[in-house]
């Protein structure tokens, strides 16, 4: 690692935040955009899967879906990353701890984002099925065509909340050693014991990070404000 080839000994505080700088920012750019990125992708997939389980009338194929949320949403993230990467490996699964993060983070991302994307597509009005229908679309037809483009307009400002909120909570990944950004900070503070500078850094880099995704949030819904029937 980069910080391993530094000694932060005997340095001065400004010294210290700069030079700690170099291994966060690596730290940031390998390990949390790409586990953010990642799991939110895969979250998005399993969110819409499970949000179509969810409307569905039938009970098997309903219930399923209403317990993974449930146990998701009832349970802290933590929980269910240290289930992955400490649990499993009691019953003979073991998982690398950058994977452990992924499907930590999908699941958890995918309960979560899935009742965003359920709200979503009920707040269609029903005469947009039935339009489709009269024109001899199937109901797969109409809600590719017609019904989730509509819902994608109006899931967009709660979703790149919760794209924010994972670029925070990626941060955990450190407590199985991902080597992300705060885990940078963490190595770095145990050597030279500055706490308070250092993990004052990593906020201030995922303040930084943060900042520039809702800049771009912002201008994602404007766009598509513009097509939204006022």
């Amino acid at each position: 690692m980069i910080y391993a080839t530094i000694s932060y000994q005997n340095m001065g505080a400004w010294e210290l935040f700069l030079n700690s700088l170099l291994p966060m920012l690596l730290g940031a750019i390998q390990y949390t955009i790409p586990l953010t990125i990642i799991s939110f992708i895969l979250g998005l997939i399993v969110a819409l899967l499970t949000a179509m389980m969810r409307i569905s009338k039938s009970k098997l194929i309903r219930i399923p879906a209403v317990v993974y949320v449930s146990a998701i949403r009832g349970t802290p993230l933590l929980v269910q990353l240290f289930i992955i990467f400490f649990g499993l490996p009691s019953i003979g699964i073991t998982i690398d701890p950058f994977p452990s993060a992924i499907i930590a983070f999908t699941l958890n991302v995918g309960a979560y984002a899935s009742e965003i994307v359920r709200a979503a597509i009920l707040s269609i009005a029903k005469g947009q099925w039935e339009a489709a229908y009269t024109i001899g679309m199937t109901k797969t037809l109409a809600l590719r065509r017609i019904i989730l483009p509509q819902a994608t307009r109006v899931s967009i400002p709660p979703l790149s909340n919760s794209f924010i909120s994972l670029v925070k909570d990626t941060s955990l990944a450190s407590l199985i050693l991902v080597a992300e950004l705060f885990r940078q900070a963490q190595e770095i503070a145990a050597r030279t014991f500055d706490f308070l500078l250092l993990y004052t850094e990593a906020g201030l880099i995922y303040w930084a990070i943060c900042f520039i995704l809702s800049i771009f949030q912002n201008s994602l819904e404007k766009r598509y404000d513009r097509f939204i029937a006022k």
